[in-house]
């Protein structure tokens, strides 16, 4: 007697917190290295690049913490696996207590 239940798989499970947080460290660390890199070209060229690095560097820290804060965004909910049934409590007859 097979029911038609769905399949729960383990990939609708959202990330964990250290997997979270490892992807948002790691996206901060890659816009500061482009930061340092800007910095660096501020000291390499002259006229109008110079303004380009130096704004990219001065603006470049809002939107690394701004794309660093943005989390894990959870596509859907969790599924229940459907072979566990949640199971009501059992109410403790009256007189229980009164045996004693």
């Amino acid at each position: 007697m097979a029911k038609n239940q769905a399949v729960s798989s383990i990939t609708a499970l959202p990330l964990s917190p250290q997997d979270d947080r490892r992807n948002r460290m790691a996206k901060y660390l890659i816009a500061m290295g482009v930061r340092l890199v800007c910095i660096a070209m501020c000291f390499v060229v002259s006229g109008w690049w110079l303004a380009v690095f130096a704004l990219a560097a001065v603006v470049l820290p809002y939107f690394a913490v701004v794309l660093a804060n943005v989390g894990y965004k959870e596509e859907g909910a969790v599924l229940r696996p459907g072979s566990i049934v949640p199971v009501a409590q059992r109410e403790q007859p009256a007189d229980a207590g009164a045996d004693r």
